[in-house]
């Protein structure tokens, strides 16, 4: 399932792609494909976002940051949490994969390649650095709960792995 922009009016979408992911400040809220919908009535603004996942402590900065830049356009702004459909992998945009990747964060593998490189040890997650796939997972735990760690046997340098959700 693939995160439509078609819900989100035309006019604000250049406002909230100057919103970061706190976590990765490298993505704008669109990329990482937490905005559900943003909708003008009336002149305010309603916004559904979804976390990356169940308790991600992200979430209420990024309501407030959604607030305050659309505040600063001259917009009122209403956010709202939305839990279902969970957010999942496949919405982070093609620019935000690229982007990761550059930032130093290995993109989300497949379902099915996720798990293999997390559990049955496949050499198949690209190392930001280097490009090389002689990596290992040193950590199912990155610097937050939904990365892991990697390391690269050819260049010796760490690196986070986004971990596919579904």
């Amino acid at each position: 399932m693939v995160l439509e922009l078609s819900h989100i009016d035309q006019e604000l979408i250049p406002i909230l792609e100057q919103v970061s992911d706190p976590e990765i400040p490298v993505l704008s809220i669109l990329e990482m494909g937490v905005v559900r919908a943003a909708t003008l009535e009336n002149g305010k603004v309603f916004v559904k976002i979804t976390p990356t996942y169940s308790g991600c402590p992200a979430m209420d900065v990024i309501g407030d940051d959604i607030t305050k830049a659309l505040n600063s356009a001259g917009y009122e702004a209403s956010v709202e949490l939305v839990l279902s459909p969970a957010w999942t992998t496949d919405w982070i945009t093609e620019k935000g994969r690229k982007a990761l990747e550059k930032y130093g964060i290995a993109p989300p593998l497949d379902p099915e390649a996720d798990k293999e490189a997390l559990l049955g040890g496949k050499r198949i997650v690209k190392c930001t650095n280097c490009g090389s796939n002689q990596t290992h997972m040193v950590s199912q735990f990155g610097s937050t709960a939904c990365k892991a760690l990697f390391k690269c046997e050819v260049c010796q340098e760490p690196f986070d792995y986004f971990k596919c959700l579904k």
